[in-house]
């Protein structure tokens, strides 16, 4: 028996002697004489079916051993026994984040802001000011910008030339599909007048034929090369900033889509002890057959750091025009999108894939990738066979009307990312049309086709708070208040519905529902103090919530009391 059929086996040993142990925790049988942690006075969504609310959980070591009254606990509380009273706060399941760039979200809380640079002299001026700290030589990277916030004309290389002499620049704009290089860059990555376009991306040119300094998707790989390589230290501290600044709002897994390099930096780190938030690190889409031979080697991990999934991508973004829709963009009527990788290419890493039994997950905004995707998913289902294999598509943001029911007929997991509903919300209507619009971040009606609907930032993207993304979902309010009554209302979810998308749907997502996502006995302890029901308050005050707490496997990783 491989590695890989091994990993099978045990997550079906592991979910009986689970089953077994919930049995034996819901007769009061082999349980702890006293816990270690309880929380009391304070209104519990469990996101259990069986049981929604409660008012009082205990602890012991990193599992949850009972849920119930303030009553219930007394017997459990001992000397040693830590009680955090809520005094009418909130307990959720931890929040698990199905869609970030850890490593990137890390680098980039140190690196240049642009995300909220509102005029292009404020993006040049801030440029200027980071890279005046910098020693000669040093990149300026990062900085998500959003060039619709001066009414959508793309920056250049002329803008920030000036201000950079002496310092190579690239920062991508907040999508992660397109970036501006300054002449330094452009030079030390060999792009110039005679470098030819790049399929699947694109560069950018004046009227001369002149590199403007804006690369999207695929041609943003010359200077991407181009770039110092990251030193361990360096990625270990990153990491770690990315961790702190998760739990600071209530994030006690992710699902990073990122590398190789990020799954070494995770596993060194956790081989010191030093993991503070769960991760499921997902690699590559192309590099499938290295995953195949490292899970056949190292298995899929544990419960702080699992591996097993793949990230491809068929098209790009919204905002960068790259994404690939049946009809032109409203606004470049010659214009609709493009693949980044060739269809045969990306069916045929589909399918092997599955087949190695890897778990993969695949980006897709435009209607046509999204239904060339569907499609894919498909063939692989035919050529492999039936089983239990949680195909996702990540974003999924703009469906075909007739394409919404697939996603509960074949079984594909939507891993969406609510905040960009009322970011995007702001333009997309000049981009797509009023039409498309009214399927784009289709959150109602996925859920009332029954499909599963899992929840996400795409940090750096967007920000790292399920709170605003809950907010997002429940009230569709865009950021620019132009939207008061919702940006296509018509897909508003609950509150509830959306706390399930960021809690019990994320553990579906990554196959470990039966280890996190709600708080039930035998459970991890994840858990998220706020300091509001936010299922009571108005939907528009949920951004103003505190994380009074964020407890990952029974130990408090962040602590917000005053």
């Amino acid at each position: 028996m491989n590695r890989l059929s091994s990993w099978r086996m045990s997550l079906f040993f592991s979910a009986l002697f689970l089953s077994a142990a919930l049995l034996l925790s819901a007769c009061g049988q082999d349980g702890p004489d006293t816990a270690s942690l309880v929380v009391t006075d304070v209104r519990v969504w469990t996101g259990d079916t069986d049981r929604p609310w409660a008012e009082a959980v205990a602890v012991s070591g990193d599992r949850i051993v009972a849920v119930g009254t303030s009553d219930d606990m007394a017997g459990l509380i001992g000397p040693d026994t830590e009680v955090l009273t809520a005094d009418g706060g909130m307990l959720v399941p931890g929040f698990i984040d199905t869609h970030v760039h850890f490593v990137d979200g890390g680098a980039g809380l140190a690196s240049v802001q642009l995300r909220d640079a509102a005029t292009p002299d404020e993006f040049t001026r801030r440029i200027g000011e980071f890279a005046a700290g910098l020693e000669p030589g040093e990149w300026v990277l990062n900085g998500t910008w959003d060039h619709e916030l001066w009414g959508g004309e793309l920056p250049t290389r002329d803008w920030i030339d000036a201000v950079t002499p002496q310092n190579p620049v690239w920062v991508g704009r907040l999508d992660g599909h397109m970036g501006l290089a300054n002449s330094l860059a452009l030079e030390a990555a060999g792009v110039d007048a005679d470098t030819p376009d790049i399929e699947g991306g694109e560069v950018v040119r004046d009227g001369d034929g002149r590199p403007t300094g804006v690369l999207k998707d695929n041609a943003m790989y010359a200077v991407m090369e181009a770039l110092p390589e990251a030193n361990n230290a360096l990625m270990d501290r990153q990491v770690r900033a990315a961790m702190q600044h998760v739990a600071g709002n209530g994030v006690t897994t992710v699902h990073d889509m990122q590398d190789w390099n990020s799954l070494a930096t995770y596993r060194r780190l956790h081989a010191n002890g030093e993991l503070i938030t769960r991760i499921y690190s997902i690699v590559p889409l192309a590099e499938w057959e290295q995953l195949r031979d490292d899970v056949a080697e190292n298995g899929i991990g544990d419960e702080w750091l699992r591996t097993g999934g793949l990230k491809g991508f068929m098209d790009g973004s919204l905002g960068s025009h790259t994404a690939w829709f049946f009809e032109p963009f409203t606004d470049a009527p010659d214009d609709s999108g493009f693949m980044i990788n060739d269809l045969d290419d990306m069916r045929r890493w589909i399918i092997d894939a599955d087949a190695a039994g890897l778990h993969v997950n695949v980006h897709a905004i435009g209607d046509r990738s999204i239904a060339e995707l569907l499609d894919m998913y498909l063939d692989a289902v035919e050529a492999n066979g039936e089983r239990d294999r949680r195909f996702r598509i990540e974003h999924a943001q703009h469906i075909r009307p007739s394409d919404i029911e697939r996603f509960a007929v074949q079984d594909v997991i939507a891993s969406m990312q609510p905040y960009h509903a009322i970011d995007d919300g702001r333009w997309a209507e000049r981009v797509i049309g009023p039409e498309r619009i009214q399927t784009t971040y289709a959150f109602r009606s996925l859920l009332d086709t029954g499909a599963h609907v899992a929840f996400g930032s795409d940090w750096s993207v967007a920000p790292a708070t399920p709170l605003e993304g809950i907010y997002a979902a429940v009230t569709r309010r865009t950021i620019d208040g132009a939207y008061p009554d919702g940006w296509v209302p018509e897909q508003e979810i609950t509150v509830e519905e959306a706390l399930r998308a960021y809690t019990i749907a994320g553990a579906y997502a990554s196959f470990e529902e039966d280890q996190k996502g709600m708080i039930r006995a035998g459970m991890l302890a994840d858990l998220v103090l706020l300091d509001r029901d936010i299922t009571a308050v108005e939907p528009e005050t949920i951004p103003e919530t505190r994380v009074l707490a964020t407890i990952v496997g029974g130990r408090m990783v962040h602590d917000g009391r005053d």
